[in-house]
């Protein structure tokens, strides 16, 4: 089962709540990549990065987990800032740039997008045009991860990340997100809005109150384990990543009438597993998710 994931890969650059200044390699969508890989998976990354010092520990620290890197070219490697408050939550500020070219990857059976990268122009919109592309022979999944600092206006934002979701099968974003791209709505309304633009599935991730799964007349509830969090960095994008995995283990990725019809209690082990993911995550720096044999 082939997967690739298209997105930006960076260099977080952390600042914590005592003062400390450490640097991550990370990036939504490369943490998705890196969550695969270390489960088993050997995705491919379709990425732009600089050829420069940041670049060469980004492509080390995916290769080491097994993800194939595909580059496109950029000046530098981008860098977000994240300031760690007293809890451990992130807030960023970023220096970004975003552009695919012309590049046209190898098909595959799932393709993740997700967070600046589907939504910055121009890259955006050739992600867009690839999702388009290949979604009648592939499973769409999907992350629109918020980022205030460079995403504008919600409104704006929010009609950009509902294109993307009309051509997802499953879509997985955390409550702080819907709060930020739909403020003015009711979340149950908001999500059973996003369930009618077509997707299979939405997952609203909730931190450490654990996540909910809806789907057209289903609707589920996972706990988050507790653990001691050193940070939150990458934890939604390790539960993406152990999501993706266990739709690939159900035999459903790749299947859209197999997803459609997924078991219920299948789909809850595979939630439940994915949030033990993510709090392995949080409980270590970075984003740092487990691997197959740290989670089963």
């Amino acid at each position: 089962m082939s997967v690739l994931v298209v997105g930006e890969a960076l260099v977080d650059i952390v600042r914590r709540a005592d003062g400390t200044v450490v640097e991550h390699p990370g990036g939504s969508p490369a943490n998705v990549a890196l969550t695969l890989g270390r489960l088993g998976r050997a995705p491919r990354l379709l990425t732009s990065f600089g050829d420069d010092e940041r670049g060469a520990v980004i492509r080390t620290w995916l290769e080491e987990s097994h993800v194939e890197v595909e580059v496109v070219p950029a000046e530098r490697t981008s860098t977000a800032a994240a300031t760690l408050d007293a809890t451990g939550a992130a807030s960023y500020e970023f220096d970004l740039s975003w552009d695919l070219g012309d590049v046209e990857p190898a098909p595959a059976d799932v393709l993740h997008i997700g967070s600046i990268s589907a939504v910055l122009d121009p890259g955006g919109r050739q992600v867009a045009d690839l999702v388009a592309r290949v979604r009648p022979t592939t499973t769409v999944t999907y992350d629109p991860n918020a980022r205030p600092a460079l995403m504008g206006d919600p409104a704006e934002a929010a009609a950009r990340v509902c294109e993307l979701v009309a051509l997802a099968d499953v879509v997985k974003v955390s409550d702080e997100d819907l709060a930020w791209f739909f403020p003015d709505r009711d979340e149950s309304l908001t999500v059973e809005a996003l369930l009618d633009l077509g997707p299979t599935m939405v997952v609203v991730t909730r931190g450490g109150k654990g996540a909910s799964v809806f789907r057209r007349a289903s609707f589920a509830w996972v706990e988050a384990p507790k653990v001691d969090v050193v940070d939150t960095v990458g934890a939604g994008d390790t539960f993406m990543g152990a999501l993706i995995d266990g739709l690939i283990g159900a035999g459903v990725a790749g299947d859209r009438e197999a997803l459609r019809a997924i078991d219920g209690e299948v789909l809850n082990q595979i939630l439940g597993r994915a949030a033990r993911a993510a709090a392995i995550t949080v409980s270590r720096s970075g984003a740092n998710p487990p691997r197959a044999d740290e989670l089963d």
